[in-house]
């Protein structure tokens, strides 16, 4: 087994692609897994129960266990009824993959106020409300782990993904910090960046890509990331085709004034300032 025995795992959005994935394999090594899907449309319309129950379905025939939730993971009552239900199934909570995500995609200056709520609000706020439910278990018992489905859009940038690329990129900020502040308690955070075909890829990679990017390829990482014997933490990775790398922050060696810059000073050490070729891992200087 890979670490993942016996622990209930809460995995959102996980009627479909990558979350079903994630469900399947984790249910296959032994987990306990909460199929959290709200059964809605790709912008985040609808709900119904379908899409979770049927996943429930496949695992239990393949002779694994799971509960299905229906639950939206954008309000702070849905996911604590999300967990709740991992707690009244199974009796504990270990981990929480924060996969659950909506589209609204387009270009920033015809981007409506509602657009960039709806995303944040199943992204962001998602992955805060459904890890802060599962927190206190987590500190209690002394072993939690935490997967947020980060993204290159955030990482990167991407047209027509402003909403979309500052959830994302809010989310490896969450676990920057959960990663500082659940150590003491073998509480491990990690951001994954997925490349996969999925229903939120369908109409945007063309079709030789997506013939290449199965989400089984991501599947193994996240059990890894569940695992007892994970122990990164802060990390960002993007999987994708079979390629799983790391990602990290870098800061260039930049320049140091002595007292409060001029405008023309700050002008004539630039090039020092932006060039990264002798960059190194940035950190927070203050922690």
């Amino acid at each position: 087994m890979s670490g993942v025995e016996d622990r209930v795992v809460v995995v959102t959005g996980a009627g479909g692609g990558l979350g079903r994935e994630y469900a399947k394999l984790l249910a296959a090594e032994g987990a306990l897994v909460v199929v959290n899907d709200l059964g809605g449309a790709r912008d985040g319309s609808g709900s119904g129960s379908t899409m979770a129950d049927a996943v429930v379905e496949e695992i239990i025939a393949d002779g694994g266990r799971a509960v299905p939730n229906y639950d939206s993971v954008a309000t702070a009552e849905g996911a604590e009824s999300l967990i709740r239900t991992a707690l009244d199934t199974y009796g504990a909570i270990h981990g929480v993959v924060n996969n659950a995500g909506i589209l609204r995609d387009s270009s920033f200056h015809k981007m409506t106020a509602e657009a960039f709520d709806a995303v944040l609000k199943v992204h962001l706020y998602g992955g805060y409300n459904v890890t802060r439910a599962a927190w206190p278990h987590f500190r209690e018992q002394h072993f939690g782990r935490v997967v947020v489905a980060t993204s290159t859009s955030g990482l990167y940038g991407n047209f027509g993904q402003a909403n979309y690329g500052a959830a994302k990129m809010g989310l490896v900020g969450l676990i920057n910090t959960l990663a500082v502040e659940g150590a003491k308690y073998s509480i491990t955070a990690n951001a994954v960046a997925p490349l996969a075909a999925t229903r939120m890829t369908e109409d945007i990679a063309p079709a030789e890509m997506l013939e290449k990017i199965s989400p089984a390829f991501v599947a193994p990482v996240i059990v890894a990331l569940m695992s007892e014997e994970c122990a990164d933490t802060g990390s960002i990775f993007e999987v994708g085709g079979g390629q799983v790398q790391r990602a990290q922050l870098f800061r260039s060696v930049g320049a140091q004034f002595d007292a409060p810059p001029s405008v023309d000073e700050l002008r004539a050490q630039w090039d020092r300032i932006t060039d990264m070729g002798d960059s190194a891992p940035g950190g927070n200087p203050l922690g």
